[in-house]
């Protein structure tokens, strides 16, 4: 008997072991996420689990439902894992955002402001220092990956979801301080067809942050994909990139042309560029509120008009508290729309381009601020 015990424990203790150094890097990902300072709608997560760019873009990931089928391939390693990505609720499309770089008043660099407009959903902060790639800090929406406020990550197993938010930053900062975000477009999904390998809204972003230090890497990196938002979303995004020596650039897709590529960038001498929810590149753009390129009912115009005077009257140099009262002007809060859904900033989040570090406002409260250090666990609340 004590033979078979002896046998029974050693076979078990293998199966333990197999399970930890096969699945380490997620189980430890997973193991690290936890609550900010006790709220229960804002987490932190140390991604340490393996994951190949190569092969993600190989797969022509251009749908939700093809990068979550993907996820459990790659990241579950084929167990029958059930990844319950819950929709968000209301069309994507009802997003609002708004994006801007600025010059820094206190010191050499730029800041990077970002306002995410959408519901009330728990927010996910990923590092990430990956094996082949630049380390970072990404801002996550919950709900993409299926958390809501009702469903969050509060045991072992319901933290597992966390591991998709690696391929869903909504903005990011990587160690060379390039920053990135991305803004709705409304019936705009690109759907690029030139031959080269597919990728998807937000996988796009993940690209930028793992392997450009530069605009112009990062729009050279385009160069080399089709961008396809999916089409079951309802919606396109524009997207925003600056980096570390001040270069900013807007990228859009024509949606009268092929979805080519449009990029503006930040005109020459200027110390900010900024961008909301309407068409920026100068073929399309437009001062009247137009529904055909850009959303008017989340006060696109105005939010952009709004920035662009702050900016200005700074010649585009703010201090950190100018920056955060930049984002604040524009920020939502209980707005609602024809069906009944309302709508509010779930963050405000500013970028440090120099120190590599990440300043959140979660829900529009802009007395507290948690910061996120690359390359430190420790985090700083004020």
């Amino acid at each position: 008997m004590k033979k078979l015990f002896k046998a029974l424990f050693s076979f078990l203790a293998v199966i333990v072991l197999t399970v930890i150094f096969i699945w380490r890097g997620e189980l430890l990902s997973v193991l690290s996420v936890k609550s900010v300072d006790g709220n229960e709608f804002l987490y932190s997560m140390e991604y340490k689990a393996p994951y190949d760019l190569d092969d993600v873009i190989s797969h022509n990931l251009d749908a939700n439902t093809k990068l979550l089928s993907y996820v459990v391939e790659k990241i579950a390693k084929g167990l029958p894992v059930k990844l319950d990505a819950s929709k968000q609720k209301g069309p994507s499309f009802d997003a609002n955002c708004t994006s801007f770089q600025a010059a820094k008043a206190d010191s050499n660099g730029y800041w990077y402001g970002r306002n995410y407009d959408f519901f009330k959903n728990p927010t996910l902060v990923v590092t990430s220092h990956p094996r082949k790639g630049y380390a970072s800090i990404s801002v996550c929406d919950m709900a993409h990956f299926g958390y809501s406020l009702e469903k969050l990550p509060s045991c072992f197993k319901e933290k597992f979801l966390c591991l998709a938010s690696i391929y869903a930053p909504m903005d990011g900062i990587n160690e060379k301080g390039l920053c990135t975000s991305i803004m709705a477009l409304p019936k705009q999904p690109a759907q690029q067809d030139n031959g080269r390998n597919r990728v998807g809204t937000s996988i796009l972003m993940r690209l930028f942050l793992d392997r450009c230090a530069t605009v112009d890497e990062a729009l050279a990196l385009l160069e080399t994909v089709d961008v396809r938002h999916d089409a079951e979303a309802g919606s396109g995004y524009h997207y925003m990139v600056a980096d570390a020596q001040g270069n900013c650039a807007v990228i859009e897709f024509d949606l009268y042309d092929g979805w080519k590529t449009m990029i503006t960038r930040k005109p020459e001498g200027q110390n900010w560029m900024h961008i909301t929810n309407h068409l920026l590149n100068p073929k399309y753009y437009t001062e009247n509120p137009d529904p055909v390129l850009g959303n008017p009912h989340s006060r696109s115009w105005w939010r952009y008009e709004t920035v662009g005077e702050y900016l200005s009257s700074h010649n585009g140099i703010l201090t950190f508290d100018e920056a955060k009262e930049c984002l604040s002007q524009v920020h939502w809060e209980n707005l609602v729309w024809d069906t009944g859904l309302v709508e509010d900033t779930q963050f405000s989040n500013i970028y440090d381009q120099s120190e590599i570090s990440l300043s959140l406002h979660n829900w529009n409260d802009y007395s507290t601020t948690k910061k996120f250090i690359l390359g430190e666990a420790k985090r700083i609340s004020w």
